[in-house]
Order: structure tokens, then C-alpha cells, then sequence
């Protein structure tokens, strides 16, 4: 047991000491500049200075004083991070040296460390075709760090995904506006298709409910080998959220070309689906660096 705990405890640390190189001063500012605070609240009045907005001026000061002065703000700052984390059993796969669930908890770790620097408090939400665990927003290094410990080792009780069910669960807790982060695969059902943007309990009209109550990030956490097939032979494959077991000739280039177009209409289609909504969905895989993935973002976000 002792050793157990001392290697879960070295897997956080690795994780923090990881991330904490990319949450750079610069990626904390790209942090601050893209998610504002809930409003501005007054701070004082100066002396008028040329280049000061007419509109800002205090009369009431000006008229007291017989000199001209404007009312100054400061933003609202302090903000809340919901972290949503997808634990259904397609997240353990991974074909090279990291899982989908690993890359979750570094990209989790990254934005909740960047969301530390500016004061601002995270929460974190893990599921499966239910909400399995919920740690209220609070501020801290300690109280990230368990944030990362439960993404990376939590047992869920179950295997399958209802993001829609999370995002009403999410909605129903955060009583103010709050920045939204989910991060899973959207890998939803034996057949892998998406379910219909007409269905009112659809992840899609999920998505768009929450990111009109919130400012809605999502993760798309991915692995190469989920879009296309290396040419190995005959494998067997098993569906990690159903147990469903298959075997498929990869030598066959029919049965890779099929997969390859199966899933990358999927992927597309998922991509628009966001779009309808405004809702940034940003790729990232098991096999890519997702820092990249993460200062485009914020680069992007700050140009609107």
C-alpha cells in the first residue's frame, strides 16, 4: 500500500512539475485576457488628464472640487473553473506511452494551474453515464494537486458516457456565470455515432444550453489509432465502454479505408455541430504536444 501511494504521489508531482513549465507568466496573461471577469467595479476618481473619456467624468467630484475628474474602474476579477472530466472506459486507451485519461489531467492540470495564477477558483467533475464525484471550486496548490490525483486515479463505477446528463448536472450547480472546461473523447455508443441534434436530451443541446450560461470550452482528447488502422494483420479489438468484442483483418485495405472515412466524418460532423453553436472545440491527441493546441486558443480567442 505504501508503495502504491508513494507512486501515485510521484505521478501527480510529474504531472505539476510539467505543467507548471507551460503555465508560463505568458500563458497565465493569454489566461487573464481571454476569460474577464463578471463585471467593473468602481474604484475611485482622478484628475481629468487629456485622452480621458468625456463619458467617464465624475460631476459630482467635479462640481465639489471646481476641478474636472473621471471615475476609474476595476474589473470583477475572481472567476470559477468547472473542470469535466469524461471517466468512461474509452478514455484508458492509448497506443502509445500516454492514455486518453492522462492527457485529460494534463490539459485539467494546465488550465487549473493557469486559473491558480489569476486567483480564480476551479471545481472539477468526473463522469461516466453519470456524475460519479463532484469537488466543489475552492483556491490553492493543495487543493489542485487533488484535482489531478482524482482525474488520474479515481475508479468509476461505470464504463459508458452521458455528457448530457453532466452538463445538466454542471448547470444546475453553477448559480453564476463560471468558465465551463470539458474535456472527453464524444465517444458515445458501440456504433460510435453521434446522436441527433433534434434529440432535446442530445449532447449537442446540451453544449448550447451551458454555453449560453457559461463561457463553454471542449476538449476533444483523441488517439491515432481511433482514426485510422495500421495494416497488422488480424486484431481484436474491444469496445471499452460496452465490452463488445470484434476482429478485423487490418491487412485488408477495405476494411482501413472504411474506418479512416468512418471516423473522420464522425470527426467532422461533431466539429460542426459545435460550430452551431459558437462552441470552441479543440483537438488534441495522445501522440501531439497540446501546449500548441492551448496558445492557439488563446491567441484566436483574444482576437474576437
Amino acid at each position: 500500500m505504501g508503495d502504491k501511494i508513494t507512486d501515485l504521489l510521484k505521478k501527480v508531482r510529474q504531472i505539476e512539475i510539467r505543467t507548471n513549465k507551460h503555465v508560463s507568466d505568458a500563458l497565465a496573461g493569454a489566461y487573464h485576457s481571454v476569460f474577464k471577469g463578471q463585471g467593473m467595479d468602481f474604484e475611485e476618481s482622478r484628475e481629468y488628464q487629456p485622452g480621458d473619456e468625456i463619458r467617464s467624468i465624475d460631476w459630482n467630484v467635479t462640481a465639489r472640487t471646481g476641478r474636472a475628474h473621471v471615475k476609474t474602474y476595476r474589473e470583477e476579477r475572481e472567476l470559477t473553473m468547472m473542470i469535466a472530466v469524461d471517466l468512461s472506459g474509452s478514455g484508458d486507451f492509448g497506443s502509445g506511452n500516454q492514455s486518453k485519461r492522462e492527457l485529460s489531467a494534463e490539459l485539467a492540470s494546465t488550465l487549473a494551474f493557469s486559473a491558480a495564477r489569476n486567483n480564480d477558483k476551479v471545481g472539477l467533475v468526473l463522469f461516466t453515464d453519470e456524475v460519479e464525484l463532484i469537488i466543489p471550486p475552492r483556491k490553492g496548490r493543495r487543493h489542485i494537486l487533488r484535482v489531478i490525483r482524482e482525474i488520474l486515479f479515481f475508479e468509476p463505477k461505470h464504463r459508458k458516457t452521458d455528457i448530457a446528463s453532466a452538463l445538466k448536472e454542471i448547470n444546475r450547480l453553477l448559480k453564476r456565470k463560471a468558465i465551463v472546461v470539458l474535456i472527453s473523447d464524444f465517444l458515445q455508443g458501440s456504433d460510435g455515432k453521434l446522436p441527433s441534434a433534434d434529440d432535446k436530451d442530445s449532447v449537442f443541446k446540451a453544449v448550447d444550453i451551458t454555453n449560453r450560461r457559461h463561457d463553454l470550452v471542449c476538449f476533444e482528447v483523441g488517439d491515432a489509432r481511433e482514426l485510422e488502422l495500421p495494416a497488422v494483420g488480424e486484431v481484436t479489438l474491444e469496445d471499452g465502454e460496452t465490452g463488445e468484442i470484434v476482429r478485423i483483418d487490418t491487412n485488408n485495405p477495405e476494411v482501413r479505408r472504411r474506418y479512416f472515412e468512418f471516423n473522420r466524418e464522425r470527426a467532422r460532423n461533431l466539429k460542426m455541430e459545435f460550430a452551431k453553436s459558437n462552441v470552441d472545440l479543440l483537438e488534441t491527441r495522445t501522440d501531439k504536444p497540446y501546449i500548441a493546441v492551448l496558445r492557439k486558443f488563446f491567441k484566436d480567442r483574444a482576437r474576437r
